[in-house]
């Protein structure tokens, strides 16, 4: 893994971590088979075109959780107790 590679991808995406799944996500659909949406090398690995692609902008992602305000807390939701035989 390129130093300059994670550096422009970091420009890219928000945090560290972000990345890190975003890359691990996209080498696994590419070692299944899927297309790479870059120009390739013959001496490219898996994680050089990944962070390419998030580098270029042609890989993104979205950031989906917790929960929002208008939802109901879930830790305030009342529970039956079990009956006990």
């Amino acid at each position: 893994m390129r130093s300059e590679l994670v550096n422009l991808a970091l420009a890219k995406v928000s945090s560290p971590q972000i990345l890190i799944n975003v890359v691990s996500k996209r080498v696994r659909q590419l070692g299944l088979g899927y297309r790479p949406m870059i120009a390739v090398t013959p001496r490219m690995t898996f994680m050089d075109v990944a962070l390419h692609e998030v580098a270029d902008g042609k890989l993104g992602y979205e950031v989906l959780g917790g929960p929002s305000k208008d939802a109901p807390d879930k830790s305030a939701r009342k529970t039956r107790a079990k009956k006990s035989s």
